[in-house]
């Protein structure tokens, strides 16, 4: 059977559209930024890049002579033909992450880097549960809202699956204030992150819904500077196309030295 999908294509794509009009890029700077500071810290330079991302402006002039395309279940990337693909907060979105993580490897010419930020699991947890809570007691009973992201251990896990070596997943949190739960809601249009699900209802959220979800937020998660309180989560993948000259793990019990003289400490035998 054809697992259903997660996301509404056409939807998220309108999402992403109106909000073109007066876009809201921060978070999209913020993985930007931290993305450039890792790789500030790579040996080595890199001559053909590509950015996959939904904001190609906020990405725009950040590589030299980058090659920019749009999120897509297939990416036009050439097979080998880059030595760095950066893949910019659309992962949440895909429907088969995997899949895409394979495409970026294929794109990659061997010992070429790549480079994953998107939403993680914490994101708009508080946002998750006042809506949650007010939906089942004003309306009686749950919708699904708020696209289902990933922790950082199974996206990890995801590299290994897509075939990257040397792979590593890793994440950071940022916390942003509002000044309600609305102002935030209103400006996850500005995103592009509004509900895109396929699983969603496909009227309007009752006004009823919306307030008490306000009010619960404001009780649950207010900010101690005034207003309240966001997370922001972002999990960063790293992950090499193999290539022969990677550094390999020895095989059990090949070791030459013993962990503890290099630590200079005395080694305990465990009780069997």
């Amino acid at each position: 059977m054809e697992t259903p999908a997660l996301t509404d294509r056409a939807a998220l794509a309108r999402n992403r559209a109106r909000a073109a009009r007066a876009p809201v890029t921060f978070l999209h700077e913020v993985a930007r930024d931290d993305l450039e500071d890792r790789l500030s810290m790579v040996n080595k330079q890199f001559t053909a890049p590509a950015v996959v991302s939904p904001r190609p402006e906020v990405w725009d002039g950040w590589l030299a002579d980058a090659v920019h395309v749009a999120p897509a279940e297939v990416l036009p990337l050439e097979a080998e033909a880059h030595d760095l693909v950066v893949h910019a907060m659309d992962l949440h979105w895909a429907d088969d992450p995997v899949g895409q993580l394979i495409q970026c490897r294929r794109a990659l010419r061997p010992d070429g880097l790549f480079l994953g930020v998107l939403f993680g699991g914490r994101s708009l947890q508080e946002l998750r549960a006042a809506l949650a809570e007010a939906e089942s007691e004003v309306a009686g009973g749950l919708s699904p809202r708020v696209a289902p992201m990933g922790e950082v251990r199974d996206l990890g896990a995801l590299l290994q699956r897509a075939g990257f070596a040397l792979p590593v997943a890793d994440s950071f949190a940022l916390t942003v204030r509002y000044p309600s739960a609305l102002h935030l809601m209103r400006e996850l249009r500005g995103m592009g992150e509004a509900n895109a699900l396929a699983g969603r209802l496909r009227r309007p959220t009752r006004r009823a819904v919306l307030l008490r979800a306000a009010e619960i937020y404001a009780e649950r998660a207010a900010h101690p500077e005034g207003g309240v309180a966001a997370t922001a989560d972002f999990v960063v993948l790293t992950g090499w196309a193999p290539d022969e000259s990677q550094p390999k793990p020895l095989r059990p019990g090949t070791a030459t030295h013993r962990l503890a003289d290099a630590l200079g400490t005395t080694e305990t035998p465990l009780e069997d």
